[in-house]
């Protein structure tokens, strides 16, 4: 996909990864629309902020009436409340999958038609490497993140006689406000990671993995553990 002109909806464009992937678009002759939540709080020159609650139906369809144009989606907007299954909040589980699997999955059933009546394009998920990898202190987060895998690959066949890819971004710890926590040794620069994820769209790749970390994993995803 040649990102020059292309039309895009950033989802969480307001600061973080989605930060660097709008400003990324726009660095590359794109024309973006930055959703956020709350659009007053989108500060990059040269988008358009855009309003999307991304578990708010009513929002989603406003959103996709206004970017009408749109040829390419991110769903980049996520939570992390570090809940785990058992014993964490059983509200806090709700509202990771809400947030993480529902509101990806509202905002591409929204989006598709607009994007194969402007000829087609591309969507592209924000995941993880906790998409294959479960630790327990992070049961709901990798739970989300897993099942919004099994959506991708879903709705990639499912959109593809649309004329619609759709490509997932898998990507371990970030300097980003959700991985605050974990020591600057081990967070690689968002930045990079949006540049990775635009070249991967361009490229047209399905799965693009941004660090070593995620490679590892998934490629650990095919070795036996038979004795």
């Amino acid at each position: 996909m040649d990102l020059n002109n292309t039309v895009a909806v950033v989802t969480g464009a307001n600061r973080g990864l989605g930060r660097h992937l709008a400003a990324g678009l726009v660095e590359r002759g794109a024309k973006v629309y930055a959703a956020a939540r709350n659009p007053e709080t989108v500060d990059l020159p040269g988008v358009i902020p855009l309003k999307l609650d991304v578990t708010d139906a009513e929002s989603i369809t406003a959103a996709a009436r206004i970017a009408s144009d749109a040829t390419l989606l991110v769903n980049n907007a996520g939570i992390s409340t570090s809940a785990a299954l058992i014993s964490g909040d059983i509200d806090d589980v709700r509202r990771e999958m809400d947030v993480n699997f529902y509101g990806p999955l509202a905002v591409t059933r929204a989006f598709a038609p607009v994007i194969e009546n402007n000829g087609g394009g591309t969507v592209l998920n924000v995941l993880s490497v906790l998409s294959w990898f479960h630790p327990a202190a992070l049961g709901s987060y990798a739970s989300s993140k897993a099942a919004a895998w099994a959506m991708s690959d879903a709705v990639r066949e499912e959109l593809a006689p649309r004329g619609i890819s759709v490509s997932a971004l898998h990507v371990a710890y970030m300097d980003t406000d959700m991985a605050a926590g974990v020591p600057a040794e081990q967070k690689i620069d968002p930045a990079d990671v949006a540049a990775q994820a635009l070249d991967g769209i361009e490229s047209g790749l399905a799965e693009i993995l941004a660090d070593d970390t995620t490679r590892y994993v998934k490629q650990s995803l095919s070795s036996s553990n038979s004795e």
